[in-house]
């Protein structure tokens, strides 16, 4: 059974404690970063990329808007490669070695798409077809949407890209499976919840949905299950409107990101500020075998 905790009375500055061993729960653990709309020039995007950094994260994965305001060849190093080049494999760019392998993986963002999505394609090296596609890290598979109109393979739940979701989540043999995107399928933001995004996804087998887009932070729960709206990853915050239905954590006074801790049995998602505030602490138990089992499904996109 699927069982959810939070916010846990975790004080600012003690969020140390989920990097200590777990008595009877051996590794593997796998710890991973979550940035949103990041990708400018400033002192607060500098501080969240120092903040994750900190965390020596596994992996590094964003919510879109990597490079605004255009996508554009000229800018997309500053703002990316100045920041994360420490994760990117191959990297090309001028701000340092890179990794040796690839450890970052963004979602497109509608700033991303402004001119064809064609840098950020160039960039960097994704798996599938780049635009939309998965991977596994030990006991997590994460499901990277493009979630922009202007995908060729649609962005309705009847699309293409959403029949490769719903099948590669039936054929996922991970304890927990994680979908994230730009557009927001529920939001208390400006730009509110994104029509076209809201999938089926608690019944396609998805845990949790993490997306950006607007610049804030919010945690909304629908059918036992996360929708978080990460957005605070350097530029400028956004107010927050009517709050929608099931959300339960409103956030907009700093900038930060998310670090999402997951051992089989176990997911920790917190948002941590670029001070070292914990704003949010919300966790998912299950045991692993309790995880659907996978199912015949289609092949990952081309």
């Amino acid at each position: 059974m699927l069982t959810s905790a939070g916010p846990a009375a975790v004080r600012s500055g003690e969020y140390h404690q989920i990097f200590l061993p777990r008595a009877g729960n051996p590794p593997p653990v796998v710890r991973f970063a979550v940035v949103g709309d990041y990708g400018v020039e400033s002192a607060a995007a500098a501080d969240v990329a120092a903040l994750v950094k900190g965390w020596k994260p596994d992996f590094v994965i964003t919510t879109g808007d990597n490079n605004y305001p255009s996508g554009d060849y000229t800018t997309i190093d500053r703002h990316i490669g100045a920041y994360y080049h420490d994760f990117i494999a191959p990297y090309k760019g001028a701000y340092g070695a890179g990794s040796p392998t690839n450890r970052f993986f963004p979602a497109l963002g509608n700033h991303d798409w402004a001119t064809g999505a064609l840098p950020y394609l160039d960039y960097f090296n994704l798996p599938g077809n780049e635009r939309y596609y998965e991977f596994k890290w030990e006991h997590l598979r994460l499901f990277a949407l493009d979630s922009d109109p202007q995908e060729p393979d649609g962005v309705s739940s009847d699309s293409i890209q959403a029949e490769w979701l719903k099948n590669r989540l039936a054929a996922s043999d991970a304890c927990w499976n994680l979908v994230y995107m730009h557009h927001p399928p529920l939001s208390s933001g400006p730009h509110g919840p994104t029509p076209w995004m809201q999938w089926p996804f608690e019944p396609w087998g998805a845990d949790a949905v993490i997306a950006g887009h607007d610049h804030l932070y919010e945690r909304i729960v629908r059918g036992g299950r996360p929708y978080f709206v990460n957005g605070l990853g350097g530029n400028v915050p956004y107010p927050f409107g009517p709050p929608v239905e099931g959300s339960v954590l409103r956030f907009n006074a700093d900038y930060g990101a998310m670090l999402v801790t997951a051992w089989p049995d176990e997911l920790v998602f917190l948002f941590i500020t670029r001070s070292g505030a914990v704003v949010d602490d919300y966790r998912l138990q299950r045991p692993c075998s309790q995880a659907p089992q996978p199912q015949a499904a289609s092949e990952a996109p081309n």
